[in-house]
């Protein structure tokens, strides 16, 4: 696998890391088919097993506790071992797991298969970040990461539609099994594709002062680098209030129809899934505007999150509690495509101002930062709230995570360019 684009920034051909990212894309499209079909099952979970919506919230909780315990260890591996095999031995594991939960006999069984799930897709989102990282020019980053996490609301609508379907018609048990297979065969074709090299954890220049500057000491400089630089921990903590906000809908919007617009969960399903279906529009096009917006200012990647997280902290406020029926739905839609606009921009700065090196390490960091204090955190968040007073007012309250999360991108344009301009420049090369 030679370059045959030199001069674009591939470090294989074009045409080899479209095909390396179709197969990301299929990937991660099946990995929150897989999370998420839970959320279309709650109605008759609670009916089977008389579950507390706070009970429902924690079974896709437990999805976001597995992957903070175990992102970090599985990125070590990615970095310093092989992004393509770990990436493909987590997704049949997730898949089996999903499997599982066909056959489980009550909550507890249910719970425990749900957070193998996690533990499967602990490192995913950060071997495919720092794959796409690699494989593309660094300008068109953004505008990939976009692409990339559009499988993120489609994997969800999915999930959410088909869950619904199946169980109205065959079961519950049946939904979990008619997902898990094909994601399997897709995570195969991923052990034939070919890897980028590890990278060697060493500055490009020896220290001043020093004869030589080996793997350890190389890692001790870049690590106090990777702590002090503002733009990644603002940023790791805005990703917080974004994913407070996406997980909460993506875990109750069918749930919410189907009591307020007291229609069926399979109807309840595809509405809710029509909305974050949206976001499929919003991450490349916030992609393509922030890289387009880059050619005029260098910390556009932290300002687009930072208006767009704004944009939507309104829109879904104001949906929830303003307004009902037809003129909420269109403000949904319209908030469908705001909600993941910040996503490619955000990723791509996690990836733009680290070492190469430890390009999924700093993901996962990001990963453990959203999921312990967001991801997670939200579904439990609107299960408690609705069990105490309804799920509207849960709902309501969210957004506000999101107005902090678009003070924060703010906050963190400020240090952006300087951050830049110190990471070590590193030339890639690909297996053979």
């Amino acid at each position: 696998m030679t370059s045959t684009e030199p001069n674009q920034g591939y470090v294989a051909s074009r045409g080899y890391a479209w095909y390396v990212f179709a197969l990301l894309f299929l990937v991660y499209m099946f990995d929150y088919i897989d999370r998420l079909i839970v959320v279309s099952l709650f109605p008759f979970l609670q009916k089977d097993w008389g579950l507390t919506d706070t009970q429902c919230g924690a079974l896709v909780s437990a999805v976001y506790w597995a992957i903070v315990v175990f992102t970090f260890p599985v990125s070590l591996l990615i970095d310093r071992w092989s992004r393509k095999k770990v990436i493909g031995i987590m997704a049949v594991s997730w898949s089996l797991a999903t499997l599982a939960c066909a056959f489980t006999r009550n909550f507890s069984q249910l719970f425990v298969a749900r957070t193998a799930i996690g533990i499967g897709e602990a490192g995913y989102a950060p071997g495919g970040t720092a794959m796409i990282s690699a494989l593309f020019p660094q300008k068109q980053r953004s505008m990939v990461m976009g692409l990339w996490n559009a499988s993120i609301p489609l994997g969800s609508a999915l999930g959410m539609a088909i869950g619904g379907l199946v169980a109205e018609h065959y079961g519950w048990r049946h939904a979990f099994g008619l997902v898990a297979i094909p994601g399997m065969i897709v995570s195969l074709l991923f052990f034939g594709v070919r890897d980028y090299k590890t990278v060697a954890l060493t500055p490009s220049t020896p220290a001043k002062g020093s004869a030589s500057t080996n793997a350890g000491q190389g890692f001790a400089v870049i690590a106090r680098r990777f702590l002090a630089t503002p733009s990644l921990i603002l940023t790791y903590f805005a990703f917080v209030g974004n994913t407070f906000l996406t997980s909460s809908l993506l875990t109750w919007m069918a749930t919410y129809f189907h009591r307020v617009d007291n229609i069926p969960m399979s109807q309840a399903g595809i509405k809710g899934s029509l909305v974050l279906f949206l976001a499929i529009v919003g991450a490349p096009l916030g992609g393509y505007l922030t890289d387009r917006w880059m050619k005029k200012r260098m910390d556009a990647r932290l300002l687009f999150p930072a208006l767009s997280s704004l944009l939507t902290a309104v829109i879904f406020f104001v949906a929830f509690y303003f307004f009902t029926g037809k003129t909420q739905y269109i403000l949904m839609l319209a908030g469908g495509i705001t909600c993941s606009a910040f996503v490619p921009a955000a990723a791509a700065v996690t990836q733009d101002v680290v070492h190469p090196g430890l390009r999924a390490i700093s993901y996962s960091l990001c990963v453990i930062f959203q999921n312990i204090l967001g991801s997670s955190l939200g579904p439990i968040f609107v299960g408690f709230i609705s069990d105490r007073y309804d799920i509207k007012t849960a709902l309501t309250l969210v957004p506000i995570a999101t107005l902090v999360a678009a003070l924060l991108y703010y906050l963190a344009s400020f240090h952006y360019e300087r951050d830049l301009a110190r990471v070590e420049k590193v030339a890639l090369e690909a297996e053979r």
